[in-house]
């Protein structure tokens, strides 16, 4: 468990772009974003992926995870795209501690319930608009392009959907599909997955708070 904690406990890269954006087409804009969105979580984005993967363990069946994610999308979308207009100025020594706590919230309640509640996608909403004022914060180091300003914005979320499902499907793939439905599944799974996460998350809240 420790080198795992260590691991996950290891800043990731920032985002570099190392393109001249005024000499590509919409269409390079638009795939050179999208692949930014989706490299914002993998490899990059280390707590968005245990927070994803906290939502996905308690209930390990495809529609309902996706269901919350559908709704972290929407919500980070819409707080991404005001400070990304300059409509929000999230400052980001609250925003990161808050993302963190928001992965040390899941992995809590995924240890203390037995069941998916019906009001964890509001939950999850909430916590998606607070996310989503974190990828503003890469976002705005890279900047958007002037000639596709709004376009570059949405194949940016898109990409990080993607990463999303790419993280809830290898999930599936690894321990949903045949796992799910064992009587030891909560015990082996879902409680020792919830502690390492929970751990690290808070570490990365005191990191956040008093080391950054």
């Amino acid at each position: 468990m420790l080198p795992l904690l260590v691991l996950l406990a290891v800043p990731a890269a920032g985002h570099v772009l190392n393109t001249d954006l005024s000499k590509l087409s919409r269409t390079e804009i638009f795939g050179t974003y999208l692949q930014l969105g989706f490299t914002h979580i993998i490899p990059l984005g280390f707590d968005h992926i245990l927070f994803i993967v906290s939502l996905y363990i308690l209930e390990p069946r495809l529609k309902p995870v996706l269901l919350q994610a559908t709704a972290f999308t929407v919500a980070h979308s819409i707080t991404l795209g005001l400070a990304m207009y300059g409509l929000i100025s999230p400052p980001s020594h609250i925003i990161e501690p808050i993302i963190a706590l928001s992965i040390l919230f899941v992995a809590i309640e995924n240890i203390i319930t037995d069941r998916l509640n019906p009001w964890r996608v509001a939950i999850v909403f909430g916590f998606g608009l607070v996310h989503g004022m974190g990828f503003a914060s890469a976002l705005t180091g890279l900047g958007l392009p002037a000639k596709d300003y709004f376009g570059s914005l949405i194949s940016f979320n898109v990409g990080v959907e993607l990463g999303q499902v790419a993280v809830i499907l290898l999930c599936w793939a690894l321990v949903g599909r045949w796992a799910a439905h064992k009587t030891w599944y909560k015990q082996r799974v879902v409680v020792p997955a919830s502690v390492v996460i929970g751990l690290v998350a808070a570490y990365w809240t005191v990191e956040r708070v008093f080391f950054t």
